[in-house]
């Protein structure tokens, strides 16, 4: 035809030359247009390992992008000798009937009452707040079990360390005013007691009780027992600098009593804990240095011979976690993107290669079994 096959030529005699030793490792053969089909079914399978693919990238990058947190406790090196505490807590008393004192194991007894600050309020202006809830139960009342965060891996509840460290800001806040007295009785009829005070680094017992209730004091008068009502509200209680974005077990929560005399004990382990990330964030250049507590609560009606209050009970654990959050390189990730693409093409390519192999043994068998049925029915009419 036209020639070719009486000069020795054909069809591959128009093509690359062969010869070429760099040709022997050709890792991706080529195919002549005119033996590639393209199927329907190729193309439902490349769509569908494109789609697994977006959703395996995206879901690397969100990763990526998040980055990771690692946990590590180590013994406390620096040991230092004085802890920080910040309160700031609303009774439903006088702040001329209320005292305020500290007493660690080493003896020292401090007088709180001196260092912190306190404003006539009304507890009107606080109970109504936004955020206020029971230990141990959200704004709406319900009971909080964790439930919730099983499904976050990085950090303490929802927050992230760079979410931390972004609202920790410089560790220099102050404390909000008291709200302005606008109804209620003249004076207030609740006491807010806030500031920060250094006490000694070892275990101690931060207590509020009444007016000449617990330690003996010169010229100190009875208080009426009518008087006594320890319900209160915890806006915050933290130690180490103060970060008041920063949320600790006991902030926003209320306790009330129908009773005069109750006791309140709060049992709380503090643990140093450092936040820190790496250098591929923002906040790389920032540290925080502050304590995690866990606590727990016990409240009883007592007799009048006990001393009512609210006592926090702390122990400072010999121990500091460090928490890190960290990402990986870029050249990481994209190798991690690279795996996952070759390795959706390869399940892909043999999906394809599975489907078109039963489609066709269905196909030959389907045939087999409508031939055998004809051949059937043409000896029935012969016969």
């Amino acid at each position: 035809m036209n020639g070719f096959a009486s000069h020795g030529l054909d069809e591959d005699a128009f093509g690359q030359k062969r010869g070429n030793i760099v040709q022997a490792f050709d890792a991706f053969p080529k195919a002549k247009p005119q033996y590639v089909t393209q199927t329907s079914g190729g193309g439902k399978w490349t769509v569908a390992m494109l789609c697994v693919s977006f959703l395996l990238i995206f879901s690397e990058f969100t990763r990526w992008w998040r980055g990771h947190e690692t946990h590590t406790f180590a013994v406390e090196k620096g040991v230092g000798h004085n802890l920080q505490i910040n309160l700031d807590i609303v009774i439903p008393m006088q702040c001329a009937d209320i005292h305020v004192n500290v007493q660690d194991a080493a003896g020292d007894r401090i007088l709180a009452g001196e260092m912190l600050k306190k404003d006539p309020t009304n507890w009107r202006q606080w109970v109504d707040a936004r955020g206020v809830h029971r230990l141990g139960k959200d704004a709406q009342g319900r009971v909080i079990t964790g439930e919730g965060f099983h499904d976050h891996e990085e950090g303490f509840g929802e927050e992230h360390v760079h979410d931390i460290v972004a609202h920790a800001g410089s560790g220099k806040a102050k404390f909000a005013k008291t709200p302005k007295l606008k109804w209620g009785k003249p004076g207030g009829d609740s006491c807010r007691i806030f500031g920060s005070l250094e006490v000694n680094k070892v275990q101690g017992d931060f207590h509020i009780t009444a007016r000449g209730h617990g330690y003996q004091e010169m010229f100190a008068q009875h208080l009426d027992h009518n008087a006594f009502n320890f319900s209160h509200i915890i806006s915050e209680l933290s130690f180490g600098a103060f970060y008041p974005s920063l949320l600790n077990p006991l902030d926003r929560t209320i306790s009330t009593v129908p009773n005069h005399f109750h006791k309140f004990q709060y049992f709380l382990s503090v643990v140093p804990t450092v936040y820190s990330v790496d250098s591929s964030t923002p906040y790389a250049s920032r540290t925080v240095f502050t304590n995690q507590y866990a606590v727990t609560e016990q409240s009883m009606v007592i007799g009048e011979r006990a001393v009512p209050g609210i006592f926090f009970k702390y122990d400072i654990e010999p121990l500091l976690l460090t928490v890190e959050e960290s990402r990986d390189g870029f050249l990481r990730f994209v190798v991690k993107v690279v795996n996952v693409f070759s390795g959706v093409l390869v399940a892909g390519h043999w999906g394809f290669t599975l489907t078109e192999w039963a489609t066709g043994v269905l196909g030959r068998r389907r045939s087999r079994h409508s031939d055998g049925v004809l051949t059937g029915r043409a000896h029935d009419r012969d016969d």
